[in-house]
């Protein structure tokens, strides 16, 4: 299968890839940009929770994205099936081997590891593990477009949000 990612220049104007995130965007437009991040590279692997029936999958994986339905539970007993996606086959084995089966937890480790897996700044997780949702300089357009909460003093945000901020322009 070709990679229809386009590894850093964005693609977005293929007549497939507009289908396909047109489609995305119907189902949920955070998921569409959620997939176009992890298509451009931004994002190493990306995290879906809520239910992505077999059109989902297929759409995701028309953009070239390689998808993983992986179980887990929650504190109750009941399975929840999230959907992981990223260019990477090894990021999804990653998620797999630590993640599939096991109960959703929120411990330190746990979140580290996400942060390093979807691609937040190391100084965010800590700072949200810390002390989650300290005030931080972004403006409330800024921190919605991203998808972990930025620590006040962050060098890398700012280069992602400029990223972020071209990619979601385009799906609005």
């Amino acid at each position: 299968m070709s990679n229809k990612c386009s590894s850093g220049n964005s693609d977005f104007e293929s007549t497939e890839i507009k289908k396909c995130t047109q489609a995305l965007k119907e189902t949920d437009f955070e998921l569409a940009y959620l997939a176009m991040l992890t298509c451009e590279g931004l994002k190493p692997l990306s995290r879906w929770e809520k239910t992505l029936d077999d059109e989902g999958l297929r759409l995701l994986q028309q953009t070239g994205l390689l998808t993983k339905q992986i179980p887990r539970t929650v504190k109750t007993g009941k399975e929840v099936i999230e959907t992981i996606f990223s260019r990477s086959q090894s990021y999804i084995q990653l998620y797999e081997q630590h993640f599939e089966n096991k109960p959703i937890d929120k411990s330190a480790q746990t979140q580290q590891f996400e942060g390093f897996l979807f691609g937040y700044p190391p100084c965010c997780v800590n700072q949200y593990i810390r002390k989650p949702y300290a005030p931080n300089s972004l403006t409330a357009l800024e921190q919605n477009i991203l998808f972990h909460w930025a620590c006040k003093d962050c060098k890398i945000t700012p280069m992602l949000l400029l990223a972020y901020k071209i990619i979601h322009d385009l799906l609005v």
